[in-house]
């Protein structure tokens, strides 16, 4: 007996339906319904799933198979009497050009994952530099080594002190391991330049040596070791990059600084920052609360490096039970940065407030699709109206990911870093450096 005979045999029996003889047009339907045979029904739901799925992940293959494979322009974004265009952006060919991401990777939860777990981050050694600040704390700086870079002698590398220095400052709870860290440095030192990764506290393998630990806005690291690095080379051009959270604090940084810096230039990928309204979109929807899990696991799992401190400034046992950053910040970040409310925090540690401030060269990327960092914190009018910014935003990209090429061993936003970077170095538009400061406090240990 064939599936449709057992169906209206069953609705026969059962409910006593004349299937033959009944005039309903809902039974005349059903009859015709039975006909269709049982793959072409689940034909039908694989294709709903998958186009649900399609949409889901924000694919965007079709897309770009229909444009001929050419991705999206690039957009601009920035006063129209900006001579940091004229002068630096307008020579730039990456941030003219278009973004195509890696055909297999066309979702931008995708391209983040695969720069998660796997990024293909090229071969780099670092020489590591443990730098104390004046409050006692230890930070991790790691100078990246070029062997081709300068002369050996007696096993050390030696360099021209006036070749430029970029420091960089990575995103939440990632330390110079990173993919996306070494994916920067390698194209930094290929240049010839200094790159050095100035880690978070406690990051890095590093424990806390005092009772502050780092947070969204804490600016007091980066400007302490950029006074450092500008006294140890007072000729060379400095540059400092963020990435992420740390984009949010380099930011911070330059609007609070003002003229008044040791920098030259600088660059912000993927920046949050609002705070504020990043954290209400990653409570948002249901992709977004699965990556506001991954991101409470790490810093759990950072809070666990560092128990014997963190357990006697704040609620150890709440921060445990975390299930969200908000609530890791409500029980950890809130309390030892004495901070009244967790919404206050993210206000007064936002970079978007600061935005209208900076004074240097900065070169702001960010990504439409970006699943952690979402567009409607991007400050548009702030950075149009300051002729020290260059807003480029991209379509697609995901988290600091940007993959491209077929064999995605490549990421866009490094190659426009960099090239913004080489063309301002040249320019007459370089932020000049005030003089060293000297600094009382500070110590350097070489390991």
């Amino acid at each position: 007996m064939s599936f449709q005979e057992l169906k209206l045999k069953f609705l026969t029996m059962d409910f006593g339906f004349d299937i033959e003889n009944s005039s309903s047009p809902y039974i005349q339907l059903l009859k015709v319904a039975t006909l269709i045979p049982i793959s072409h029904y689940l034909l039908g739901f694989s294709l709903i799933f998958l186009t649900f799925l399609y949409n889901f992940l924000e694919f965007h293959f079709f897309q770009d198979f229909f444009s001929g494979f050419q991705g999206q322009p690039v957009l601009l974004t920035f006063d129209s009497c900006s001579q940091l265009y004229k002068e630096v952006a307008s020579k730039c060919q990456i941030l003219h050009g278009r973004y195509l991401a890696t055909p297999w990777l066309s979702s931008p939860h995708f391209q983040t994952v695969f720069l998660s777990f796997y990024g293909r981050a090229p071969s780099l050694r670092y020489k590591r530099e443990l730098f104390i600040t004046p409050d006692g704390g230890t930070i991790a700086l790691d100078w990246a080594m070029n062997q081709d870079a300068g002369m050996q002698v007696n096993g050390e590398i030696h360099t021209d002190d006036t070749e430029p220095v970029v420091v960089m400052v990575p995103g939440l709870t990632s330390d110079s391991d990173a993919a996306y860290v070494k994916h920067f440095a390698f194209k930094i030192v290929k240049r010839r330049w200094k790159v050095v990764v100035s880690n978070h506290r406690g990051l890095g393998g590093i424990s806390i040596t005092s009772d502050c630990f780092y947070n969204g806005g804490w600016t007091e690291d980066i400007r302490t070791v950029v006074k450092h690095i500008h006294q140890r080379y007072p000729e060379a051009p400095l540059f400092v990059v963020g990435t992420s959270l740390g984009a949010n604090i380099v930011v911070k940084y330059l609007g609070e600084e003002g003229a008044n810096i040791p920098i030259s230039g600088a660059a912000a990928v993927c920046s949050p920052y609002d705070l504020l309204i990043s954290d209400r979109f990653l409570n948002r929807g249901v992709v977004q609360k699965f990556y506001d899990k991954v991101l409470t696991l790490g810093l759990k799992d950072f809070a666990q490096l560092h128990q014997p401190v963190l357990s006697r400034l704040a609620d150890w046992d709440s921060i445990m039970k975390s299930r969200t950053v908000r609530d890791f910040d409500n029980y950890a970040t809130r309390i030892v940065g004495k901070f009244e409310t967790v919404d206050t925090f993210y206000r007064r540690c936002s970079s978007s407030s600061y935005v209208c401030n900076v004074m240097v060269p900065l070169l702001c990327i960010n990504s439409v699709d970006d699943p952690v960092c979402t567009k409607e914190s991007i400050p548009w009018d702030e950075c149009r109206t300051n002729k020290n910014i260059i807003l480029s935003t991209t379509e697609h990209g995901g988290h600091l990911a940007y993959f491209e090429g077929m064999d995605a061993t490549n990421l866009w936003w490094v190659r426009a870093v960099d090239e913004f970077l080489g063309i301002l170095q040249s320019s007459k538009l370089m932020h000049k450096p005030k003089e060293a400061q000297s600094i009382t406090n500070d110590i350097s240990v070489a390991s």
